[in-house]
């Protein structure tokens, strides 16, 4: 386990403890020795709170006997698991895709453009499809390849289209064509009908 991962995980540890604390403050007796030695630590990275002599003071007249130690997150500590809860997995996924799926590999800024359309999503006519938002929110990032990497199924790959398509229509035709070029769907409207949808070659369709 990286030093990473073990600090996260004395985070979460004393998160935990901290929610059954009568004071919102964990004292040693709750914290087993390792752990407390990780938590001094991360107080030194300012994402814990060691009580002072005032506070111990304070805790010890609480429990009827001495405290020597206690700790709790700090706000910054609070927010690094906040933030490491909503961030998306560091890590490349292992499980292959499902065969009515397909990897989706996009550049920074064509992700932001998609980030734009699912942050919409609540105000939007039409919206993502099921599960976009959240392949986008959990997508990995190959750094040697520059590349964010999503498994998306064959609607999530038409609502990526049509991200790019709002894209285009409202500045930039660069994602759309690119997306088109490496992927094979576009959306435009069919002039017999009026209708606006994704259109792919019926070889993609039958690969999808």
């Amino acid at each position: 386990m990286n030093a990473r991962q073990s600090r996260l995980d004395a985070l979460r540890s004393l998160r935990e403890r901290e929610t059954e604390s009568v004071y919102g403050w964990v004292l040693s007796t709750a914290i087993p020795p390792g752990l407390q030695q990780s938590l001094q630590t991360a107080a030194t990275q300012g994402l814990v709170e060691l009580a002072d002599r005032e506070m111990r003071a304070e805790l010890s007249a609480y429990e009827g006997r001495p405290v020597l130690w206690a700790a709790r997150l700090s706000p910054q500590g609070h927010d690094v698991l906040t933030y490491q809860h909503a961030s998306p997995d560091p890590t490349p996924h292992s499980t292959p895709p499902a065969a009515t799926e397909q990897v989706i590999e996009l550049r920074p800024a064509q992700m932001d453009a998609l980030r734009v359309y699912a942050n919409l999503a609540p105000v939007l006519r039409v919206p993502p499809a099921d599960g976009l938002i959240e392949r986008v929110r959990t997508a990995c990032f190959d750094r040697p390849g520059n590349r964010w990497r999503m498994t998306l199924t064959t609607e999530q790959i038409d609502s990526v289209a049509y991200a790019f398509h709002l894209r285009a229509l409202s500045g930039s035709v660069a994602e759309a064509n690119w997306f088109a070029r490496e992927y094979g769907v576009t959306y435009r409207v069919d002039p017999s009908t009026g209708r606006a949808g994704a259109v792919r070659p019926p070889s993609r369709t039958a690969s999808l």
